[in-house]
């Protein structure tokens, strides 16, 4: 089979596709033909080696994609060939509160080898059943940036019917976001230096679009367009650039979901705001399969289509890790692995 491995040392030129042996799945493991994988920051933070400089090569990258079960292992039940499934992110956290163990163990794409093969061997507590109307190309996206959207919004920040949700940028974690809140009956406010993003985020629904190079004090924005309130629910994928800000705009008794670190990780921070106004600051790291198998009950229910940016082929792997770090993309980033 092929797969894209990181070869001999970290960095986007490093990656080649190369033939490994077929798997065999062993008691209670299935293969997997891979028919599409996606990318997320985490990703390219691997590959660059930025995420863990100790993760040993080669590696085959990506946490996210989805295929169709092409052989068992004995002893599995939960699963039969010609299913339609998914890779959970950590394939040993089902259900409860994570563990090392249960998380940082067992995570696809590092250390684990990730989706980027054309087949995988996983173990059948590991994969999820997609939506029926989903495409393999829009099922490969949810597994990372779709279940920590769902679990910032349902698992952790219990979104109402008339709230407001502040989703920075427009990368794959925003833009689940902005389609779940929605969903949820949500008011949706969106940032963006791009203003062809934002009249794309409005025809899925955004109700306030700010551009923040224009408005480069966008908190003052969101308090504005919120009636001096500021947003319930924060989707904070910045980090330290933008942290500061989410703080002078996230309402009283309010919640910020800290899920990203695109502008860094570390830097002093006057909590004042948050104790004086009985903020939450909440941690995401995706989320178990149980919260993965109830947002594709959601996702089944409303019909709802992920959002696709570019469609690489296997071949053009450096190129779509290119794509991500330019930052350009509007949604989610697919590789297209087999046929």
């Amino acid at each position: 089979m092929k797969v894209v491995q990181i070869q001999g040392s970290f960095g986007i030129d490093n990656l080649a596709v190369v033939d490994r042996p077929d798997p065999s799945p062993g008691h209670g493991q299935v293969v997997v033909q891979v028919h599409a994988a996606s990318l997320n920051y985490r990703d390219l933070m691997t590959v660059s080696g930025f995420y863990n400089p100790k993760q040993p090569l080669p590696l085959i990258p990506c946490s996210d994609g989805a295929g169709e079960v092409i052989a068992l292992g004995e002893g599995v039940t939960r699963v039969k060939v010609g299913d339609r499934v998914a890779g959970s992110f950590a394939q040993g956290w089902i259900a409860g509160k994570p563990t090392p163990e249960k998380l940082l163990a067992t995570t696809l794409g590092g250390p684990l080898d990730g989706m980027l093969a054309e087949q995988v061997c996983l173990d059948e507590e590991g994969v999820v059943h997609i939506p029926e109307h989903l495409s393999y190309e829009e099922a490969a996206t949810l597994p990372c940036a779709a279940v920590t959207a769902w679990s910032a919004l349902v698992r952790h920040g219990s979104v109402k019917a008339g709230d407001t949700v502040l989703a920075l940028g427009t990368g794959g974690v925003s833009i689940f976001a902005l389609q779940f809140a929605k969903l949820l009956g949500a008011r949706v406010i969106i940032t963006s230096s791009d203003d062809g993003k934002r009249a794309r985020a409005t025809d899925l629904g955004a109700d306030v679009t700010i551009n923040y190079r224009t408005e480069p004090d966008w908190a003052k924005a969101v308090r504005k367009a919120t009636g001096g309130i500021g947003a319930d629910h924060i989707i904070e994928v910045g980090g330290v650039g933008t942290l500061e800000a989410s703080t002078k705009c996230v309402a009283m008794g309010g919640h910020i979901s800290l899920i990203g670190v695109l502008s860094g990780a570390e830097s002093p921070l006057n909590l004042t705001r948050a104790l004086m106004q009985d903020v939450r600051i909440q941690g995401v790291i995706v989320g178990p399969r149980e919260t993965f198998e109830e947002m594709n009950r959601a996702i089944s229910q409303h019909a709802l289509r992920p959002v696709i940016d570019t469609v690489f082929e296997m071949a053009d792997c450096q190129a779509a890790f290119h794509h991500m770090a330019e930052g350009k993309h509007f949604g989610k980033i697919v590789v297209k692995v087999s046929a």
